[in-house]
């Protein structure tokens, strides 16, 4: 179960439902596109950084990241722009 403190970033979803391991996708990619310090550090603790990074290659540059956050995250985890995955088809 995701702590209570993240549950913010996930209005649309039934937050009680949320499994940390089915769901990790679209928990890291709702932390890195909106998530304060807290929920990163959080996100950070409790995913593998490689996991964090195949989430933002694969599905971040297909309109799942903003560009602020996709730029952002990108530099961070030290992807380059031919590793992105932009296209959804």
């Amino acid at each position: 179960m995701p702590p209570k403190f993240i549950k913010k970033y996930f209005w649309f979803n039934d937050f009680n439902k949320l499994d940390l391991r089915k769901d990790r996708v679209r928990i890291i990619l709702n932390l890195l596109n909106f998530g304060d310090k807290k929920a990163t550090d959080w996100l950070f603790d409790s995913y593998p950084k490689s996991t964090i990074k195949k989430a933002v290659i694969e599905s971040g540059a297909k309109g799942e990241l903003n560009d602020k956050s996709l730029n952002y995250w990108s530099l961070i985890l030290n992807i380059k722009e031919r590793e992105l995955i932009r296209s959804r088809f």
